[in-house]
């Protein structure tokens, strides 16, 4: 069993537009809504590739009954904290010509008796655990530090964690021991000072993150795929796709990817391939974090691994 810590659920909504024009009154031409945050896009995909999983996560009176039935219809086994507000909805704006604009609303605040909550939730899960994965931003009122004292406190069963955050809280959890920590482009640029332009730049950055005990690092480049550091040299995984239908969520689904590969017993590098054939195959289609199985099996024999020595 894999358990995902995804604390913000979210409500995603996903806006088509011709071209986005500021300031001026639009109509789109399509509106689609779906239960999202980054954790839950993790957990369903987790599921889709025939994983047990279960998600820790929020919910609310008005999307309860929603998100539990899409969790249930998806094999992901929800244990949901509900709040007596509203959940956060995050907006992505998809312009015909491809363009994405995403809008994320910064969520409730949670008080003592909710947070306390959301841990008491994740801890009885960890008994019944053999990974763990920490994914998206924290809710407002946790400290940045929580994930990783969850890491710390997690470090006596031995359990591999992997975690995608962002900011303070991807800071602080690089140095908490973590087995995998996934920052993109720029929060990798944020964490060593310097801009990550180019593949070198990411293989930097990994073996450095990797003297800072981490054991996996993982540095996801957006279409150019993803290069991770597994202790003895680069690896970078890559897949060209002619056209993307809704890119958003594809780093979600590309962590869910390499947590199944990791737990199959497979090589950390191996585990890039399933992971870019899940992030590729989330870009195909409408819906954010999200794949079908049979699309990444498709797609898993094109993706390109090699070793990056430069």
């Amino acid at each position: 069993m894999i358990t995902v810590a995804g604390f913000n659920t979210a409500i995603d909504r996903l806006y088509t537009l011709e071209a986005l024009e500021p300031g001026v009154v639009q109509r789109a031409a399509a509106v689609q809504a779906y239960p999202g945050g980054k954790g839950l896009h993790v957990a369903q995909t987790i599921a889709a590739l025939g994983e047990p999983v279960q998600l820790v996560g929020l919910t609310d009176a008005f999307h309860r009954n929603l998100i539990a039935r899409r969790m249930s219809e998806r094999g992901v086994l929800f244990h949901g904290v509900e709040i007596p507000g509203e959940l956060r909805h995050c907006l992505a704006l998809r312009e015909r010509g491809g363009r994405m604009t995403e809008v994320l609303d910064p969520g409730p605040l949670l008080q003592p008796r909710a947070q306390q909550q959301l841990l008491d939730t994740l801890w009885r899960c960890v008994e019944d655990t053999d990974a763990m994965v920490f994914s998206g931003s924290l809710p407002r009122g946790f400290e940045a530090d929580t994930y990783a004292a969850l890491l710390r406190q997690i470090a006596p069963r031995r359990l591999p964690c992997l975690v995608d955050a962002s900011g303070e809280a991807l800071r602080l959890a690089a140095a908490a021991g973590a087995f995998l920590l996934k920052p993109n482009r720029d929060e990798a640029g944020q964490l060593a000072g310097r801009a990550v332009d180019t593949l070198e730049d990411a293989a930097a950055v990994a073996r450095e993150l990797h003297t800072r005990g981490v054991a996996f690092p993982v540095i996801t480049l957006g279409a150019q795929g993803a290069l991770g550091f597994d202790g003895a040299a680069c690896w970078h995984a890559s897949l060209a796709i002619a056209h993307s239908a809704n890119a958003v969520g594809s780093g979600d689904c590309f962590l869910a990817g390499v947590a199944v590969a990791l737990r199959r017993g497979q090589e950390p590098a191996q585990a890039l391939r399933l992971g870019v054939a899940c992030g590729a195959a989330n870009a195909l289609h409408e819906e954010t974090g999200y794949v079908q199985r049979a699309q990444v099996e498709t797609l898993l024999p094109e993706v390109r691994l090699v070793r990056y020595d430069g």
